[in-house]
């Protein structure tokens, strides 16, 4: 990894502890990876990735970045930061779905001098598309651009993420299970990737929150990684699950989660958003219940930020 280019953003190695109430009320050693607390904006999985994408496009010249997601997507919010923090052009490519106020996410692109275009679609090919145009357009008046997808889940962005599971492995002893929220994929393929060098053992639970076929996603894009990387990648049986905590569709609160977000806010302190930790939250203490972590050893929650939701939706009740 110390090959690659890669640009200072973030404040790493971030905090990994016991979270004691909680760890108390569930009978099991319940550990949280605070990417929220990275430093930048307010925080979350998006800046490890956009310190090694950003230092690919810097090297190569490029002045302006591009990027998608939803409305209120903390993946454009995070680009939209670490751009102006290197003096680039940032134009986010937003679906015009959910909240579009200038609320949550939205008002902190305007903040960080983003120029927001929304598209009335379901389709991100499309919004590809429109990228091609403005950066083809862009190109004649000399510049160069730089097109991150949704997530930033390329094989360089998961590489951010096998840190992760380097600076885990130094903080927390006897892991057993780790646990993300799976939106686009590249977290989830590079903490499966660092639990193969960095935590022999450990076993990854995705929670989807985005209906996609992460199960193929996930380990392709963490055997693409290891490529980057000159590591092997050998699976076996277990090391990685996902399961669907999608509710009401991509980026609708779970009224069903909303009891383990007052739960965790008023014993620990900490913050989830309603439509991506919050819900991987809730989903992993249900299979806790169920008895879906076996073993002795810790279990690591990764907090991927998301928290500027929260003064855009609504927590629904049950």
């Amino acid at each position: 990894m110390k090959e690659l280019p890669r640009l200072s953003l973030g404040l790493f190695p971030t905090p990994c502890y016991p979270l004691e109430a909680i760890s108390a009320r569930y009978g099991r050693d319940i550990w949280m990876k605070r990417d929220d607390l990275c430093g930048v904006a307010l925080g979350g999985n998006k800046v490890r990735k956009l310190e090694y994408l950003l230092a690919e496009a810097q090297n190569g010249g490029c002045d302006t970045v591009f990027t998608t997601g939803s409305a209120q997507s903390n993946h454009a919010m995070l680009t939209a930061a670490c751009a102006a923090r290197l003096g680039m052009r940032c134009v986010l490519f937003l679906k015009k779905r959910g909240v579009t106020d200038a609320r949550g996410n939205l008002l902190l692109d305007k903040l960080y001098g983003a120029e927001v275009r929304f598209f009335d679609t379901d389709q991100y090919s499309y919004i590809y598309d429109q990228m091609l145009a403005l950066d083809e357009e862009l190109s004649a008046q000399g510049h160069k651009c730089c097109a991150i997808p949704v997530g930033g889940s390329t094989p360089l962005g998961a590489v951010g993420y096998v840190g992760c599971a380097e600076e885990i492995a130094a903080q927390c002893d006897s892991v057993g299970h780790l646990v993300s929220a799976v939106g686009s994929g590249g977290t989830a393929a590079g903490l499966l990737l660092g639990a193969k060098l960095y935590l022999p053992g450990a076993r990854l639970t995705g929670v989807s929150v985005y209906p996609d076929a992460f199960e193929d996603i996930v380990p392709q894009l963490a055997e693409d990684a290891a490529g980057l990387l000159d590591a092997s990648f050998p699976r076996t049986e277990g090391d990685f699950r996902v399961v669907s905590r999608i509710g009401g569709g991509y980026g609708v609160p779970n009224p069903a989660d909303t009891p383990y977000i007052e739960e965790l806010a008023r014993l620990e302190g900490i913050l989830l958003d309603p439509v991506y930790t919050g819900k991987a939250w809730a989903g992993m203490l249900e299979l806790l219940k169920e008895g879906a972590f076996p073993g002795d050893g810790s279990i690591v929650f990764v907090h991927t930020g998301g928290a500027a939701a929260l003064f855009a939706l609504d927590l629904p009740r049950p």
